[in-house]
Order: C-alpha cells, then structure tokens, then sequence
C-alpha cells in the first residue's frame, strides 16, 4: 500500500505542477507542497526542484518516481482484483427457507427461467418461522439472507422491504384430521357456523382483513380467533388441539401430519412472491428480474 506522500510526488512529477497536481487530488497546492516536503524528510534527499517551468526531478527523484508509480499501479491492480473477487461472491444468491416459506418453488422458477444470461450461484440459508426468528431474519434482510419467498400481502413488509409478486394462491382453510369437514372435498359458508377461525390480527393483511369483514357482516355465527405475530407451527398446533379452522394460503397445504387443507366456495387469493430488501445487491437485483420476468410469462 502507497502512502499519500508518494501519491502526491507521483502526481505532482506527472503533471509537472503543483497547481495541475493539487486540482487532480482535490487539495489545495499548499497542501501537495508539505506531503512532498515530508516525503523528502523521510527519505533524507531532495526529489523535486522548482523552475520557472513548474517541476523537474532531480537524479534521486527519477527513481522514487519509477518505483513510486509501478507500486500505485500494481496496489490500484490489488485493489481491483480485490473488488472482482468480492462481487463474485456477491453473485452467490442467499435464499432463506423454512417450512411455511420454503425456497423450492422460488428454486424452481429460477432453475426455469436461468438461460445463462445472469452468473450466479444459490447459498440455501435455514431459518425458523417462529415470530422472534422471523423479526431477527427480517433484520439480516439483504446480508445474511437476500430474500426468500412466500406469501406476501403485508403491510408491514411492503414499507420495509421490497416485495416481488409472482402471482396468486387461492386461500384455504386447514382442518383437523379428526373434525367433521375433514371428508368434505369443497366446503361452503354454512360449514363453518358455530366453528372458531384462526387469522392473523386486524392490519396485517389486506386479504384477510376483507374476509374478516365479511365473515364479521354476513356470517356472524363464526367465531374469530386472531393470531397476534407471524404463522409458526404453534399456531397449527393449537387449532389442532383446539378444534380450530385456520386460514390458509394453498401453498401451506398439509404442512402440518395432523391437518389437512380443503379448498372453499369463496373468492379470496393470496399474493405470493420475493421479499428481499429495498438496497439488494446488483446480483439480487437481476435474480429478481429473472425470475419475475418467467413469471410474468408463464402467468400469462
């Protein structure tokens, strides 16, 4: 590594000026003229003289100067080599996976839509969708994790993330093995008098929030119990003890052995898609554009 003495005497012997030096480095010229001084005192010998015609070299001079400028080119060289070898590492996707955000189907619209165009690897990076988890990945959106994939209608997120959507999931409800509309292939409105249905808090969801309007002004014989925090696999638990419907995008469909997922006579869908970060890295951004595009596509 050079210091900012021989950058200065480098400069200032190229340009032949201390004034053409100075406008170069962004410094004043009296500035140029004490890192020349001291890098003069340092070496104990005089390495510029000044003429009526700006700068000349002396003997001594024209050798730091040789030397001085084949060390800036091969550190600038290190320095660049360096940036490539970090944005090839940066070309390694980082896609977190859990259970209620798995990465497959994120993995397998990129294994689909990758032509070769974009250069970048997939890093397969684990975490739990427990409420504190999911806060704590949230926070390490964009460096330890660039994005992963699920359903994505939050109001929240969308403030603090950048949201992709690559399409829509039709909302179901899952069911204990044991209840009585387990064996039922399509259920209605009228199945679910009487019966309590999970769903997350009020403000959370757009999509849900319109099913709690209408459940709350046309079907009030339903009982609502709402999920304070993010889905996890407690929540399936306790509808499974408790008797309980939950509502559930199809992609969760059997997540859980002792619950099962029945399609309603309704109309609500879910968004799904990529959230990642609102500063991702350049190669996050083309593996979101990639895959939105195919998308896009095969959506029609």
């Amino acid at each position: 590594m050079y210091t900012k003495e021989l950058l200065a005497f480098v400069t200032v012997a190229g340009e032949g000026s201390f004034l053409k030096a100075a406008k170069k480095l962004y410094l004043t010229p009296a500035s140029v003229m004490n890192q020349i001084n001291k890098l003069e005192q340092q070496v104990g010998i005089k390495l510029l003289v000044r003429t009526n015609q700006g700068t000349q070299l002396t003997e001594a001079g024209r050798v730091i100067y040789k030397a001085g400028t084949e060390i800036i080119r091969k550190t600038n060289r290190a320095y660049e080599k360096a940036r490539q070898t970090a944005g090839a590492e940066q070309t390694a996707i980082k896609i977190g996976t859990s259970l209620l955000r798995p990465c497959r189907m994120l993995l397998d619209l990129w294994h689909r839509a990758n032509d070769g165009s974009v250069d970048a690897g997939i890093k397969i990076v684990p975490f739990d969708d427990e409420p504190q988890s999911m806060a704590a990945m949230l926070e390490l959106l964009g460096t330890k994790i660039d994005c992963f994939a699920g359903p994505c209608d939050s109001l929240a997120w969308a403030k603090k993330y950048n949201i992709c959507p690559l399409g829509m999931a039709r909302c179901c409800v899952a069911v204990p093995r044991g209840h009585r509309l387990a064996q039922k292939e399509l259920l209605s409105w009228d199945d679910f008098n009487g019966e309590t249905m999970v769903l997350v808090k009020p403000g959370e969801s757009p999509v849900v929030d319109r099913l709690r309007a209408e459940i709350t002004s046309l079907h009030p014989e339903i009982n609502i119990s709402d999920v304070n925090g993010f889905y996890d696999i407690e929540v399936f638990n306790s509808c499974w003890q408790n008797g309980y419907i939950m509502e559930v995008p199809e992609l969760w469909a059997d997540v859980h052995p002792s619950l099962v997922t029945k399609k309603v006579a309704w109309d609500y869908e879910m968004p799904y898609g990529i959230i990642y970060s609102k500063n991702p890295a350049p190669a996050v951004k083309r593996f979101v554009a990639v895959v939105e595009a195919f998308a896009k596509k095969q959506n029609g």
